[in-house]
């Protein structure tokens, strides 16, 4: 935990305390969403228009909230989401692998991470290798292959990306890599964030931009660039290609990016072990609902033959009671924890972490459930026309 001059008592102020220590860009990159950001702010509002009834004299509890999720054993029904290219600390995906770890919950590593999976897991044995459909099979399966001599216990397979760069806001300026040039473009905006630059020049150098989980077997790491390159100029993969993967790897595969209920019912067809409802933070196709409104949508459609868990807006334990009610088993959080991460490395992200496990325990003693496994939407105050669900169905 942070020290009391650090701590932070809501996710909030995390966010405050990150712009506030982040350069512009940084702190732009993750916050930002695709288009007008329809989708980036009902991923938000939607937890607001959900209540609940609480109860009271119903005696103290300490409420049971550990799951299980692909198979790993968690003290409470939070993942870490992956994100790429985290140049909000030097630490990096260490620094979260360690709090996750410490925690005992789940880390979920992007192959476009900055840290090598080596290195991250050895922080934290419960790590997801996430990976996009990139490049031949050949490579895919090098790509597995490093995955499971590194020791990770499940495959997160995004899926849900459409490639929209245009934001009404502008896109956070990136360069392929930090050379003279481009710290020299960058240097105003750095200088008056001294503690970040403070970290980074006592790290070593500021952040390369490379990704070296996506290194070849004979050669160094590629930048972020070349390999988004790569990933941009494979086309996109079918439902035997997901079907394809889960029998090369051949333990947990959870799909990402499930918005529709034909999609889940595909990958279950396809062998996966769980599904993500998510939109990407908001940064895929604008206009998509809230990851919450679709939910129900998706829990429905597959019932207990798949994990279904979910991803975007989580900022409150509350949040992810509202979640586990409508049938997700966990959730995945991102910009939280790297809020966390920017405010004060390890112990921001282990202080997110805790704000989330106290959130959850309080909401459940307020509505007098004794165990997550408990919940259901009658816990709720569901507005009539919450839920979102497509009219028709390609099946």
């Amino acid at each position: 935990m942070a020290s009391s001059s650090q701590w932070f008592e809501t996710i909030a102020e995390a966010q405050r305390r990150a712009k506030r220590r982040l350069p512009r860009s940084v702190y732009s990159a993750l916050t930002a969403g695709a288009e007008s950001g329809v989708t980036l702010e009902d991923n938000l509002t939607a937890y607001r228009e959900l209540g609940f009834f609480p109860r009271i004299a119903a005696g103290a509890n300490t409420p049971e909230i550990g799951c299980q999720v692909l198979g790993q054993a968690m003290t409470m029904p939070v993942l870490i989401s992956p994100t790429g290219v985290q140049a909000v600390h030097p630490d990096g995906e260490v620094a979260v692998a360690r709090a996750a770890a410490s925690a005992g919950i789940a880390m979920g590593l992007s192959s476009f991470a900055s840290k090598p999976i080596e290195e991250v897991i050895a922080a934290n044995e419960k790590l997801f290798f996430q990976m996009y459909w990139l490049g031949s099979r050949e490579r895919i399966e090098q790509l597995l292959d490093r995955a499971r001599s590194a020791g990770a216990k499940a495959i997160i397979l995004t899926l849900d990306w459409s490639f929209a760069h245009r934001r009404d806001w502008g896109s956070p300026a990136i360069p392929e890599t930090l050379d003279l040039r481009a710290m020299l473009k960058l240097a105003p905006e750095v200088l008056v964030r001294p503690r970040w630059l403070r970290d980074y020049a006592r790290a070593g150098g500021p952040p390369d931009l490379g990704v070296p989980n996506m290194s070849r077997p004979t050669g160094s790491a590629p930048s972020f660039f070349e390999a988004y390159g790569e990933w941009m100029s494979t086309p996109a993969p079918t439902w035997s290609d997901v079907e394809w993967l889960c029998a090369q790897w051949e333990g947990p595969v959870l799909v990402k990016g499930v918005s529709h209920p034909d999609d889940a019912r595909a990958a279950v067809q396809a062998g996966a072990a769980a599904v993500s409802v998510s939109n990407h933070g908001g940064n895929n196709l604008d206009g998509t609902p809230a990851a919450i409104r679709i939910l129900p949508g998706v829990v429905g459609a597959v019932g207990d033959d798949i994990e279904v868990l979910l991803d975007g807006g989580i900022r409150r334990g509350s949040d992810v009671v509202k979640a586990l009610a409508l049938g997700a088993r966990a959730v995945m959080i991102g910009r939280a924890y790297l809020w966390g991460l920017a405010a004060s490395g390890e112990a921001g992200v282990s202080n997110v972490v805790e704000i989330l496990r106290s959130g959850i325990i309080e909401t459940l003693n307020a509505i007098d459930r004794v165990a997550i496994r408990d919940l259901c939407p009658d816990d709720l105050i569901i507005p009539s026309n919450f839920t979102r669900a497509p009219a028709t169905s390609r099946v």
